[in-house]
């Protein structure tokens, strides 16, 4: 389970996504958190097009000043088609934008990357409906760094689960994956450099960003926000737990708590039913999006993955959410990812559902022996459905891909990317 040192380039699977975009989009916007390879990815899309596109970057001072001391100006001396990185710093230039590609529809004349969610931000998502293409770019997948192609999402649509045999089985074998993360600069360091990387990553953050999205009055408070919801990644996000826990005003704690969304640093999977209005009353589940930086927000580093059952279950969910997540953002057909619970408290971790309604449902252990009773969740789910629940896999740190009747198989956790 051992992956080398990282090259400097490493393809992105999203890079065929935003040429696609481009081709037939006049805005074409990638969203992700910083440091995932936002403005690498800029450049490889740049040199594939042969030059044709300048880059300007709004971390840079003078051009950050000169857009915001003139949007209109700015955005009517720019050639296209151009790329503008990290525009969530200038959010004025957008409503220009909108002007200007109104005047010209020719496809292909913005690329811009956001390191915060530019959908969240009222003034963007009104200027741009219809105008913008919005792809997410994460961390690396495991996929990614391997140079292959994950196709366990749509294999699973098609009913097929991976064929596994004698994988590495044990938590041992993916504690180093799971420590590290999938973020660039985590491939290369050495495990006792990482915590000071990221520790000086969410001050910057906190320090660029934050305060471009709102007026806080007490940072900190969404620093330890961040940490306690790290505490039960892959759990439901209960707002008054989290405020008795920190003794901050719920309406604090659910405004940071978006903020932290809207930041890419966590993220919410609603609860799944077939009753679309029930999907916004019951409580979502919450992630930290990166098994790196969780590590380093509950302080565990690979020892403690592999012998630490209390924290097992939060990092091995959390990875296969997140690496679900990474694999859906640059597929064609890109499922919604919800959770389900019943009133029987029977559960499914993850259900994948496409827009013609087909459901795939993935539950995670941490363990490398499972048995029927693991499988109650996806047994209720595809009785409940019929033909509609097309898989149903539990990935677990076995070294077998294992039948369990119908449409259900547990899988090794490497089956994601196998």
């Amino acid at each position: 389970m051992h992956v080398p040192n990282a090259p400097r380039i490493i393809a992105r699977h999203a890079q065929e996504a935003v040429e696609a975009g481009l081709s037939d989009t006049r805005v074409v916007v990638i969203l992700g958190a910083r440091q995932v390879g936002k403005s690498t990815l800029l450049e490889q899309v740049v040199a594939a097009e042969e030059g044709r596109r300048r880059i300007l970057t709004f971390d840079d001072q003078p051009t950050r000043a000169a857009a915001i001391a003139d949007p209109a100006g700015f955005v009517a001396d720019l050639d296209t088609p151009v790329a503008l990185d990290e525009v969530q710093r200038v959010p004025a230039i957008i409503t220009e934008m909108k002007l200007r590609v109104d005047r010209d529809q020719a496809a292909g004349q913005f690329l811009l990357t956001g390191s915060a969610n530019l959908l969240e931000m009222t003034q963007v998502k009104d200027s741009l409906a219809g105008r913008a293409e919005y792809l997410r770019l994460h961390p690396f997948s495991q996929g990614e760094l391997r140079g292959q192609q994950e196709t366990f999402v749509p294999k699973l649509f098609a009913g097929e689960f991976p064929v596994i045999s004698e994988a590495r089985a044990g938590r041992k074998a993916y504690a180093p994956i799971l420590a590290r993360g999938g973020y660039p600069e985590m491939q290369t360091r050495r495990p006792d450099r990482r915590f000071p990387w990221f520790e000086s990553y969410l001050e910057g953050i906190m320090d660029r960003d934050l305060t471009t999205l709102s007026e806080v009055a007490e940072r900190m408070n969404v620093i330890s926000l961040l940490r306690a919801i790290a505490a039960v990644s892959g759990n439901e996000l209960v707002i008054e737990k989290l405020s008795s826990a920190l003794a901050i005003p719920g309406t604090t704690v659910r405004r940071h708590t978006a903020l932290l969304e809207t930041l890419f640093l966590t993220r919410q999977f609603p609860a799944w039913s077939a009753n679309l209005l029930s999907r916004t009353i019951r409580k979502p589940k919450v992630y930290v999006t990166d098994t790196g930086l969780l590590a380093f927000l509950v302080g565990a580093d690979e020892s403690r993955l592999e012998t630490d059952l209390d924290i097992g279950g939060i990092f091995y969910e959390t990875f296969v959410a997140t690496e679900l997540q990474r694999q859906i953002a640059w597929q064609t057909q890109r499922p919604r990812l919800f959770h389900f619970r019943d009133q029987k408290q029977r559960e499914v971790d993850i259900v994948m559902e496409r827009n013609d309604g087909s459901i795939v449902g993935v539950e995670v252990k941490a363990a490398a022996s499972v048995d029927r009773r693991d499988f109650r969740g996806l047994t209720h789910l595809r009785d409940k459905l019929g033909d509609r629940f097309k898989a149903g896999a539990l990935l677990y740190t076995g070294a077998n891909t294992v039948p369990f009747g119908d449409r259900l198989a547990a899988v090794p956790l490497s089956g994601l990317w196998s």
